[in-house]
């Protein structure tokens, strides 16, 4: 392959590669960048022509990148974060900082981790507001589309643009209501039980739920929620079971008894997700940093 042309290169034109490499489309990442698809098309041309590589080739109607466009795609990304950095400006002052940052997080995730942050805010930058959006099962476009600043869930979009960090453990449990009603012993019990089962607003079944039916298993589901905040008003004075987090019997499911799990389920890890653009952004890293601070004195007090 001959040298590099730098003179064809410029950020905008490394920006609708990675767009398309995200999107695996011409189409889909025009409609992102909110160009045309001849534009896109014509910057890919002159990317070739610079880089000595079809990059995109065609596989049946869609398109398919190169082993070089998949190599090259994490360097330019980063290539493109350090440019950003040059214009990060100062290290972030907390004190006298004013911005709004929106989180989107379920109410499980925003009960167990936001309030700290808000204390951690109000006492350090007071000028920081905080919004807190439904998450349901987030995608990589909430983060690129500045839907949102940060996502906490479990679940990762599989995209390379997106970040992650672990913030702590968690598994399901099955609470009740010890006046009413013993534990199930076994899965059988368990199956056979009236249940509060959960689906999201957005029209998502909890993992749980998806897992059992492969298995070809059903529950009884006898009232269904859009959200955790439902359960214990239902499950107050009844004989029903509700399977949620652990964790939420520190908050929300307070008072409730709760046993493991009568067979095996994977326990689960709660993540913060946000977007490589901001990755060294000052501001952005310092909500992370205190995001993570609530987080890892949350696990201090369950060791």
């Amino acid at each position: 392959m001959n040298g590099i042309d730098t003179l064809n290169l410029d950020t905008r034109s490394l920006s609708t590669f990675l767009t398309v490499l995200d999107e695996g489309s011409v189409s889909r990442a025009a409609i992102r960048l909110g160009v045309s698809q001849s534009a896109v098309s014509h910057t890919l041309d002159r990317l070739r022509q610079a880089l000595g590589d079809p990059l995109f080739v065609k596989s049946g109607r869609g398109i398919t990148p190169t082993q070089y466009a998949l190599r090259a795609g994490p360097h330019i990304r980063q290539i493109l974060d350090d440019l950003q950095s040059l214009s990060s400006g100062p290290p972030l002052t907390p004190a006298t900082a004013e911005f709004t940052f929106t989180i989107a997080a379920n109410d499980y995730q925003r009960d167990l981790l936001l309030p700290g942050l808000v204390s951690t805010l109000r006492r350090e930058a007071p000028g920081i507001r905080l919004q807190v959006i439904p998450s349901g099962i987030p995608t990589a476009d909430m983060l690129r589309k500045d839907v949102c600043d940060l996502i906490i869930s479990p679940h990762a979009p599989e995209a390379t643009d997106i970040m992650q960090r672990g913030l702590m453990a968690d598994r399901m449990v099955v609470f009740y209501d010890s006046v009413y009603r013993e534990p199930p012993q076994d899965m059988a019990e368990y199956l056979k039980a009236d249940h509060i089962a959960l689906l999201f607003a957005t029209g998502e079944k909890p993992t749980l739920e998806t897992s059992l039916n492969a298995r070809g298993l059903t529950r009884r589901n006898v009232v269904t929620v859009s959200n955790f905040s439902g359960l214990p008003e239902f499950l107050r004075g009844t004989d029903m079971l509700a399977t949620a987090p652990e964790r939420m019997s520190n908050h929300l499911l307070r008072g409730f008894a709760w046993v493991p799990l009568p067979f095996d389920f994977k326990p689960f890890t709660l993540l913060m997700l946000w977007h490589r653009r901001n990755q060294n952004d000052p501001a952005h890293r310092w909500l992370r940093n205190q995001v993570n601070a609530v987080a890892a004195t949350m696990n201090g007090l369950n060791d």
